[in-house]
């Protein structure tokens, strides 16, 4: 069987860095707030583009706190609303309304599966504060219009970068120079999930911002609401990035571009080989400038398909393991019954045909064009 992420392979790949940091942190005998998470701290800043980097407890929390920390510092108030792609992980929503905000559903780009730009200004009110933009399976979402609305209406810009460490950016406006997304907006919230590109051994997430205002007030709500030992001048969370997993981290930063390069490897054979008619793959947005396929660091690989049950019995039968991101969209999730009724063609339809095939960056070519024969081979009586 071709396992659809093999993350024991991947641990294994690391090694011995990987036990010999773990082991650096157990003899230490300090595990929060020391000196592995500082360095971290420090190191991803400096990769990512931005001042400031907060350690926290995972991705969720990296944007519960960002919208926190606004509404603490004034910007917004209960009830402001915050426009975000109808085609995402749940996460990116409950992060507004966990703070009683209203998430306004954008339409996907149907071909990026990434939050259609182009419809976004229509969605505008006096009421609307930020703008979250997903950077969805890996593939940067960004454009020199988007930047101009932002400016237009005087709205923050907040990046969901928990798909797309190392996805780097240049816009037709700005053709010159390269940013890695999680520098581009106002702040962005990262993951570092088992599963992502850039992986701890559990639950863990950073926040980045250029904003010293901003990365002050997270790093006291993420600690208690507190800068200094039993004095909290803010009612608080308890997310903190411990220091076996920036031990982890920081070994794995070090590769991040090489693994990337290769996720781009394997989805080049993907892209150039696979002929059925039956299957879609993902194209790269045209609002970016593609420079070694940089924007799209291949989180995902996802395909469509209309027969998309069917497909994943027969990728299954010939021992090739397959998921779905994601099978129910979040307005038709049962947690948000007051969005059940909305209406989002584009995005139920994604929902009901996209497929993920096996990307990592452990894979073998063989293995990616065994994959891709299966698939051309794949037809419907």
């Amino acid at each position: 069987m071709i396992k659809f992420l093999d993350i024991q392979r991947i641990t294994d790949s690391y090694e011995p860095e990987l036990s010999l940091a773990i082991n650096r942190v157990v003899r230490s005998g300090w595990f929060l707030l020391g000196e592995e998470v500082q360095a971290f701290e420090k190191e991803y800043a400096s990769f990512i583009g931005s001042e400031h980097c907060i350690g926290v407890a995972n991705g969720l929390d990296a944007l519960r706190l960002i919208f926190k920390a606004y509404l603490e510092l004034g910007y917004m108030k209960e009830g402001d609303e915050v426009i975000v792609p109808a085609n995402t992980y749940i996460a990116s929503i409950l992060a507004i309304t966990d703070n009683r905000l209203k998430p306004v559903l954008v339409e996907p780009d149907i071909e990026t599966y990434n939050i259609d730009i182009e419809l976004v200004e229509k969605q505008i009110t006096p009421r609307t504060k930020a703008i979250l933009v997903v950077h969805l399976y890996g593939q940067s979402c960004w454009s020199h219009k988007l930047e101009d609305i932002a400016v237009k209406y005087d709205l923050k810009i907040i990046e969901d970068n928990a798909q797309a460490a190392g996805a780097m950016v240049s816009s037709l406006q700005y053709p010159v120079t390269m940013h890695h997304t999680g520098s581009l907006g106002h702040s962005a919230g990262h993951s570092f999930y088992p599963g992502k590109n850039l992986s701890a051994l559990g639950d863990a997430g950073a926040v980045t911002t250029n904003d010293g205002d901003l990365a002050y007030m997270i790093r006291a709500i993420a600690n208690y609401g507190s800068l200094e030992k039993y004095v909290n001048d803010y009612q608080g969370l308890n997310s903190r990035l411990d220091e076996i997993h920036a031990a982890v981290l920081r070994v794995k930063l070090n590769r991040l571009n090489l693994d990337n390069q290769y996720r781009r490897k394997i989805s080049d054979i993907y892209l150039k080989n696979i002929a059925n008619p039956l299957i879609i793959c993902p194209k790269i947005s045209d609002h970016l400038i593609v420079t070694e396929n940089l924007a799209h660091v291949w989180h995902l690989f996802v395909i469509r398909t209309s027969y998309r049950s069917s497909l994943q019995q027969y990728l299954t039968n010939n021992k090739i393991q397959t998921l779905i991101h994601y099978p129910i969209p979040p307005h038709k999730q049962k947690a948000y019954k007051e969005l059940n009724s909305l209406s989002l063609p584009v995005t139920e339809k994604l929902h009901n045909e996209v497929l993920s095939l096996p990307i990592s960056q452990v894979m073998l070519e063989s293995e990616t064009e065994y994959i891709v024969s299966v698939l051309n081979s794949f037809k419907i009586d």
